[in-house]
C-alpha cells in the first residue's frame, strides 16, 4: 500500500496561506485514493492511504505555554476536518508512542556532526543560553515520523529537504549496521498550491508563527470584519491608472493580492484601481472562509465526535507503525 504522510506543527494558528498552499492540495490528495479504494474494493486493491498528523511533539522544542499549545491543537484538529480532510487518517503525533520510541533508536545511530549542521539548530539554538536539547535532536524525531510509515516519497518544500536527507542517511546507516528494516525515502516536490505572501511584507510568506495579532496574516477563523481591515491595509504601491492592477515582479504587494483573489475563485479582470482590487479580494476571501468557519462551529459543538476521529486515526497509526518499531528493536538488539 502506498502511504502519504504530512505533519503540521501547532506553532501558531492556521492561515489563509496554509489553506491555499497546503490544505487544499492535501484534501485533494486524500480524496483521490479514498475514491480509488472504494472503486477497487471488489478487486481487493489496497490503494493508497494518507496520514495527516498534528506534530504536537515538535511544538515542545522551544519555550511554550501548555494551555496555549492545547488550544492550538484543538483548533487545528477542528480545522483539518472543517477544510475537508476527513478522508485521511488524522492523528495527533503524541498519541502514537512509536514516534518518540523510534526517535531514541535513531538517535543511537545519528551523529552529532550531522545534527550540528541542521538549519533550525544553527539559526535558533546554537550558542544561545536556554536552548532545549529537543531543538538539537528534533530532526531525528522528524526522521522517525517518516521512517515509521515506510513512505517511499515525502512531499516537501526546499526548506525541508535537509530533514528528508537526514532520514535517508539514518535509514541507510541503520540498515547497513543492523539489517534491512527501513524503506529509504526520497524527497519529492509535488505541484504547489497558491503561494500567499504577508499582506504587510510581500517579500515573505504568510506565516502561522507570526503572532495572533499580526496584521499581515489572515487566519482561517478571522471574521469578515477583521479580514476587511487587514486587506484594506495591505501593501500596494503608488501607481495609478487603468493598468495598475496587474501581476508584475516589481509590484509584489499587488501581485500577492491578485494571487489571493485568483486562488479564492475571483478574477482581477476589469479592476481599475487598488480600492476595487482590495474589495474584490475581501469578498473572495470571506466567501472562501465562511463555509470553513460554519463547519468549524458545527464540529466544535460536538467535541466527542471530533475526538473519535482522532482516536481512530491514532489507533490506525499504531497498527501501522508497531511492526516497524518492533523490527527496529529486534534488529538493534532489544527484546
Amino acid at each position: 500500500m502506498t502511504r502519504n504522510l504530512s505533519l503540521l506543527t501547532p506553532s501558531g494558528r492556521l492561515t489563509l496561506g496554509n489553506l491555499l498552499g497546503a490544505l487544499r492540495p492535501m484534501a485533494t490528495q486524500a480524496a483521490r485514493p479514498a475514491r480509488a479504494a472504494r472503486a477497487a474494493r471488489a478487486a481487493q486493491d489496497p490503494g493508497a492511504e494518507c496520514f495527516f498528523g498534528i506534530s504536537d511533539l515538535h511544538a515542545l522544542t522551544t519555550a511554550h505555554d501548555p494551555a496555549l499549545l492545547r488550544g492550538r491543537v484543538t483548533e487545528m484538529s477542528l480545522l483539518l476536518l472543517a477544510v475537508g480532510l476527513r478522508e485521511a487518517t488524522l492523528f495527533h503525533q503524541s498519541a502514537v508512542p512509536q514516534h518518540r520510541e523510534l526517535s531514541y533508536l535513531l538517535e543511537c545511530v545519528a551523529h552529532t556532526g550531522e545534527l550540528n549542521r541542521m538549519i533550525q539548530f544553527k539559526e535558533k539554538g546554537r550558542g544561545r543560553d536556554g536552548t532545549r536539547a529537543s531543538l538539537y535532536t528534533y530532526p531525528v524525531l522528524m526522521a522517525a515520523d517518516i521512517l515509521l510509515y515506510r513512505a517511499e516519497e515525502v512531499p516537501v518544500g526546499d526548506d525541508q529537504r535537509q530533514h528528508v536527507e537526514l532520514a535517508r542517511d539514518l535509514a541507510i546507516r541503520f540498515n547497513r549496521s543492523y539489517g534491512e528494516v527501513f524503506t529509504v525515502p526520497r524527497a519529492v516536490h509535488p505541484p504547489a498550491g497558491a503561494r500567499v505572501m504577508d499582506l504587510g511584507d510581500p517579500s515573505r510568506k504568510m506565516s502561522k508563527s507570526a503572532g495572533d495579532d499580526h496584521a499581515g496574516t489572515i487566519f482561517l477563523l478571522d471574521s469578515a470584519e477583521v479580514c476587511r481591515a487587514k486587506i484594506a491595509r495591505a501593501v500596494t504601491d503608488s501607481e495609478t491608472g487603468p493598468d495598475a492592477v496587474r501581476r508584475d515582479p516589481a509590484k509584489p504587494g499587488v501581485t500577492n493580492l491578485i494571487e489571493i483573489l485568483t486562488a479564492c475563485g475571483g478574477s482581477a479582470s476589469g479592476l481599475r484601481g487598488y480600492g476595487d482590487l482590495k474589495e474584490a479580494v475581501t469578498e473572495a476571501v470571506v466567501a472562501t472562509l465562511d463555509p470553513i468557519q460554519r463547519r468549524y462551529r458545527e464540529l466544535a459543538a460536538d467535541p466527542a465526535a471530533v475526538d473519535a476521529v482522532y482516536a481512530a486515526g491514532a489507533a490506525r497509526c499504531r497498527q501501522v507503525t508497531a511492526p516497524v518499531l518492533a523490527a527496529a528493536e529486534a534488529a538493534i538488539g532489544l527484546g
